[in-house]
């Protein structure tokens, strides 16, 4: 399979990082709708990065999700319920994005939450150099209670329709078509439309990844706006 593109996107998104120059870690967002391929470009970012000799901290928000019983006082389908109560911003700032900003002291956890358990985590505090980059994927990354807190900001943009097919295919061990559909349907989806309705994402990302064929991504570079 060709994987140019793919290698090349990578590479540009390697050179991104590195034009960041602050005197602590460099933070990285990968935001992007459910199953648009955000965990696996993080991954793959990560891969370069420390084949670069750069030291990475990979992270995501699903390690940073209230406990269960918190997350769904509206209703397990609720699409604001999807937004404004399953993920744990206070901790995720407190633990890790302040400690690796300005002003930090880079002591940082990385997790606070196993979601296969569905327990609370206080994994042990790790001090990160100074070059460390910390890639960060999750939903919802750049709404305003996070969106100043990352130094580049990469968004995964796919057409909503094609990640319900992804995510029908992905969770086809653990759950029906019909229950997938619903999920994404009712909950996840009418979320994302409710994230670019109020925190307008894409106007604040610094690159921006088409990511409807993974092996053909196209991508664009934003003037960045606040």
């Amino acid at each position: 399979m060709d994987r140019g593109p793919r290698d090349e996107l990578l590479g540009r998104l390697a050179e991104a990082v590195g034009s960041v120059t602050v005197v602590h870690p460099t933070r990285v967002a990968v935001d992007g709708p459910p199953a648009a391929g955000k965990t696996t470009l993080a991954d793959e970012l990560a891969a370069v990065l420390r084949g670069q000799g750069r030291d990475v901290i990979r992270a995501t928000i699903d390690d940073f999700l209230f406990p269960r019983a918190r997350r769904y006082p509206r209703g397990e389908y609720s699409a604001e319920g999807c937004y404004f109560d399953t993920h744990d911003y206070g901790s995720l700032i407190r633990v890790l994005l302040d400690p690796l900003g300005p002003g930090g002291d880079r002591r940082f956890r990385q997790a606070v939450y196993d979601r296969t358990t569905d327990t609370v985590l206080s994994p042990p505090v790790t001090t990160a150099p100074a070059d460390a980059v910390l890639v960060f994927d999750g939903v919802f990354l750049l709404r305003p209670e996070l969106v100043d807190r990352w130094e580049l900001r990469i968004f995964v943009s796919t057409a909503l329709e094609k990640t319900v097919d992804r995510a029908v295919i992905r969770e086809r061990r653990v759950s029906s078509r019909a229950e997938v559909e619903r999920r994404w349907r009712e909950r996840y989806l009418p979320s994302q439309q409710l994230y670019f309705a109020t925190a307008r994402p894409t106007d604040h990302a610094d690159i921006i990844v088409h990511n409807d064929e993974p092996q053909q991504p196209l991508w664009e570079n934003r003037a960045r706006t606040h």
